[in-house]
């Protein structure tokens, strides 16, 4: 079954960045997924070739398996950097800018929506184009514009533009990983669902907990911003080594029809 909208906590994130000086925004947020479960319940049915259910010894036999990891450290990089900077933003935008605390938030749930509704985007871009080929675009935006933000010479407006770019593409790569995933774990989907998500959290993590340590050693935050730029591009060079074998190997595979790598 296919990760939705809403499956991969995008809407929250989004109501959070909004209304998060607020506390009673969870009393509306609450409303809308109880009709996004209800209309689950009712809508949502198992695929007729879904794989029979993984017992707990198979995610540590997914961990065998190298490609497990390109797509742990590939995720943790597009939608960590997403849930990092969804948390991060609206402390930086009122320290770095001295904006209110209620603009700030402005400002965050722009990037955040962004970023949310590029993500089923870059699955059907991912699509028509090939997973490798559209991760390869995410993550040089991403890296580029990481690094302009990691200068720190601009206004909050032209920051929040750069922003937005970097999210637009970090949203649209958390949909093209998952146009890849089942090209090679069509047998495991949910085991490796599983570890790929886990693997974006700890992401998110290290992003928030990195610019908070920066600021901490430098007095600035730009420092940090600059290192997961870099481990952008470093990601960008991962998928550079792998993509002849997966397009080797893959390809070769009847199963996937026309699916693109």
């Amino acid at each position: 079954m296919k990760k939705g909208f809403l499956s991969v906590g995008h809407l929250p994130t989004l109501f959070a960045s909004f209304f998060y000086f607020d506390m009673s925004f969870m009393v509306w947020v609450l409303i809308p997924l109880a009709v996004a479960l209800a209309v689950f319940s009712v809508l949502a049915r198992n695929s007729p070739k879904a794989p029979a259910p993984q017992k707990r010894a198979d995610y540590l036999r997914v961990l065998k398996i190298s490609d497990a990891w390109w797509f742990m450290f590939l995720y943790s990089v597009t939608f960590g950097g997403f849930v990092g900077l969804s948390s991060s933003l609206t402390i930086y935008f009122n320290d770095q800018y001295g904006l209110s605390p209620v603009v700030a938030g402005y400002f965050t749930a722009a990037c955040v929506f962004v970023g949310s509704f590029m993500r089923p985007v870059g699955g059907a871009f991912a699509d028509r184009v090939g997973g490798v080929f559209s991760l390869s675009i995410m993550y040089t935006i991403a890296a580029g514009a990481l690094v302009l933000i990691s200068l720190g010479v601009w206004s909050a407006p032209v920051a929040l533009l750069v922003f937005m770019v970097a999210m637009l593409a970090l949203g649209m790569g958390n949909g093209a990983v998952f146009q890849l995933i089942p090209q090679s774990f069509s047998s495991e989907i949910g085991v490796i669902t599983g570890l790929v998500g886990m693997a974006g959290g700890i992401g998110g993590f290290y992003l928030a907990s990195s610019l908070g340590i920066a600021k901490q050693l430098t007095g600035s935050y730009h420092p940090g911003f600059l290192v997961f730029g870099l481990l952008a591009a470093g990601a960008l060079l991962a998928l550079t080594g792998v993509k002849s074998r997966w397009r080797r190997t893959w390809g070769a595979a009847a199963e996937l029809g026309s699916a693109r790598i």
